[in-house]
């Protein structure tokens, strides 16, 4: 309230009210002025931010601008990879249809205890899983290395250079797929070199790796036995699901596979821009 106005609501009060009113209002005048507690100020509500960025990957200007929307991106994806692997290759080997998207997909579950098969970028070995014994004593067959040796040998065959440059300049629907897969503000390149870690972490067991059926309760017998085997070994079956698989391909092409993601790892962490 302004000087003036305050005078008249003054002269106001004073003039209807006499003189007694006019000292009693200057005795209350006089006495302290009543503090009102302050109202709480709560601090605004910051967000976590995003945790720092790892592992960089800085793609050619012009790289997002070529490339399609994720939804629309198989036809050009499947094609870079056709240029990269050959026809062949391409279509005993992988899964190009939503390719991205199952390959984010599936290198986020290979470091957790299941990565459904559906999700793979790569179609599944053919055969069964094989065992040998009889009884509770049964181990991983040296039969079973053999179904999964043409696997191994594509991927060895594979030029880690172009392929890392292939990935670095699809890398913005890598990125796009990931955050959509429920996990916005993360770098897909940093989850990749992490589950790349875990995975050459998996142990190399000496001799014959036992396995068991997994018991199974009810009427309805299995008819697919050979998806049921777990590791007999409590600490090879809390294991993650990448880690059993390389553990079920054999030594030899666990080794074979480590010595490729090795050289992988080297390039994806160390990328600075695109090639």
């Amino acid at each position: 309230m302004s000087r003036l106005s305050y005078a008249l609501v003054w002269f106001l009060v004073v003039a209807a009210l006499g003189a007694g009113a006019y000292f009693w209002w200057q005795r209350q005048s006089s006495q302290p002025p009543v503090t009102l507690p302050m109202a709480e100020v709560k601090p605004p509500v910051v967000p976590p931010a995003a945790p720092a960025i790892k592992h960089p990957i800085e793609a050619a200007p012009d790289s997002t601008a070529a490339l399609p929307p994720l939804d629309e991106a198989d036809a050009q994806v499947k094609a870079a990879l056709t240029d990269l692997l050959g026809a062949q290759a391409v279509l005993s080997f992988l899964q190009a249809d939503g390719f991205v998207r199952h390959a984010v997909a599936t290198v986020d579950n290979l470091a957790r205890p299941h990565a459904a098969p559906r999700l793979w970028p790569v179609k599944q070995t053919p055969g069964r899983f094989a065992v040998s014994g009889s009884g509770t004593e049964r181990v991983v067959s040296t039969e079973n290395a053999r179904r999964y040796a043409p696997f191994v040998a594509f991927i060895e065959n594979v030029d880690t250079g172009r392929a890392v440059a292939l990935y670095v300049r699809l890398y913005p629907l890598f990125q796009q797929a990931y955050e959509q897969l429920g996990y916005p503000g993360r770098y897909f390149n940093d989850r990749l070199v992490a589950v790349i870690d875990h995975l050459l972490q998996t142990p190399d067991p000496a001799g014959p790796l036992k396995v068991q059926l997994t018991e199974v309760r009810g009427e309805l017998k299995s008819v697919r036995p050979w998806v049921r085997y777990q590791f007999s070994d409590p600490a090879l079956e809390a294991l993650s699901a990448g880690q059993k698989m390389l553990l079920r391909m054999g030594p030899v092409n666990a080794r074979r596979l480590k010595a490729k993601l090795i050289d992988i790892r080297h390039q994806v962490a160390g990328v600075a821009a695109a090639r």
